[in-house]
């Protein structure tokens, strides 16, 4: 609810052009990060390990590192107004995770337990918060790129950053989630796996892999072979928009990622399902036939 009025309130900034230094939609991200981290919190107590077991805690993992980057940068001047760009993405994809398919209530054991498995989930989460705050400043140095080209008074009178600092705000967001990103698939592949289960033919881990490969080019692409800070932008928000249209179904398809509920394993060490106990008629027990 705090995410949704946040989302409603910052139509009203853009809307005037970010020209009034406003502190009600940093307040209103504000509790909504609050409960957020309280829920996460509580849901970790219960499981005893990090909440990060199926698609909806993932999911809401991504979305508490995102907020809570956002808050801190909030804080610096002249960036009070990135929560404006921030808040859609938490309440739309908010609204997704909140899918009850995406948190089945199977009984199985969660799957990441542990400090390595928690290492490399938390990671991977907070590498994609990152970039998705890159995607947001990427956004807001495209709207004030063109309010230069267009409407050069509406431009001055913004309170947004300049376009150089934005630029160099999105690159140093995309080298700390290039980085996090480097760590966790590090990580993800020192893990135990099943017999014959291979870690870089799963579905999940290709797919991080090709992320990974898109931001570096990004990166070599704009330090080195002089891309226009324009394309490397717009590169940044269409990788930010591919991550979160496919995170989901790469999610569904990966064997790695899925939580299986657990089976009886008898005596040779193959695995059995589990027989429900068969209840016998009273009539026909041994002491009712004495």
């Amino acid at each position: 609810m705090f995410y949704g009025g946040s989302t409603v309130y910052s139509v009203f900034l853009w809307r005037k052009g970010f020209r009034r230094d406003e502190w009600v939609n940093y307040l209103l991200l504000a509790a909504g990060v609050a409960l957020h981290t309280l829920a996460m919190t509580k849901r970790g107590l219960t499981l005893h390990s990090c909440p990060v077991n199926n698609l909806y805690e993932a999911t809401t993992f991504l979305l508490w590192a995102l907020g809570l980057a956002c808050l801190v940068y909030s804080l610096l001047p002249r960036f009070k107004f990135l929560g404006a760009f921030t808040a859609p993405v938490l309440f739309t994809v908010g609204v997704f995770a909140l899918m009850p398919s995406l948190d089945p209530a199977h009984g199985a054991k969660p799957e990441f337990s542990g400090a390595l498995r928690s290492l490399h989930a938390a990671t991977i989460l907070q590498s994609y918060g990152a970039f998705g705050l890159a995607a947001v400043a990427a956004g807001m140095f495209l709207m004030q790129q063109h309010d230069l080209k267009v409407h050069k008074l509406r431009a001055m009178l913004s309170l947004l950053p300049s376009i150089q600092r934005l630029e160099l705000i999105t690159t140093r967001l995309v080298v700390v989630g290039f980085g996090l990103l480097t760590i966790g698939l590090a990580a993800g592949s020192q893990l135990p796996r099943k017999d014959g289960a291979a870690y870089f033919s799963d579905p999940k881990v290709v797919w991080s892999a090709l992320l990974w490969l898109v931001y570096l080019e990004l990166l070599v692409a704009h330090r080195f072979f002089g891309r226009s800070s324009r394309r490397f932008a717009a590169g940044v928000l269409l990788a930010f928009a591919f991550l979160l249209l496919t995170f989901g179904l790469t999610n569904r398809f990966s064997p790695l990622h899925q939580n299986n509920p657990p089976t009886a394993t008898n005596q040779v060490g193959r695995a059995t399902p589990a027989v429900a106990p068969v209840s016998v008629p009273r009539s026909l027990s041994p002491a009712t036939n004495q």
